[in-house]
């Protein structure tokens, strides 16, 4: 079996809040709609990137870890759109942003 790509999952209460605020948090509106409640934002071709998912039972119990080529500019970035006020800190090997979407999903930038 060969993997060719993955898309990691955020689930959410509200998909029309969280499709505002992921919209902020990628600087661009999703790639895709695939079916009633999925939204996608792809990474790096259709197999790879984050879905949001509306499902109110589970909502806020997500982590989603993304790789960024500048830390510091994304940080930036998102604390312009007013969503984190948070500072990159240092990790074991690289460093790190935590943001939380409106839902408490946790979002983890990594990079240098």
């Amino acid at each position: 079996m060969a993997i060719t790509g993955v898309l990691a999952q955020a689930t959410v209460t509200d998909l029309d809040a969280a499709e505002e605020w992921y919209t902020a948090f990628f600087d661009r509106p999703p790639d895709a709609r695939p079916m009633d409640g999925l939204l996608e934002w792809h990474l790096g071709g259709d197999a790879t990137g984050v879905q949001v998912w509306a499902e109110p039972d589970r909502a806020g119990r997500s982590s989603v870890v993304l790789q960024v080529d500048d830390l510091d500019a994304h940080a930036a970035r998102l604390a312009e759109a007013g969503l984190t006020d948070a500072t990159p800190q240092s990790a074991t090997s690289s460093r790190i942003l935590q943001v939380a979407d409106p839902d408490g999903n946790r979002l983890v930038l990594t990079g240098t």
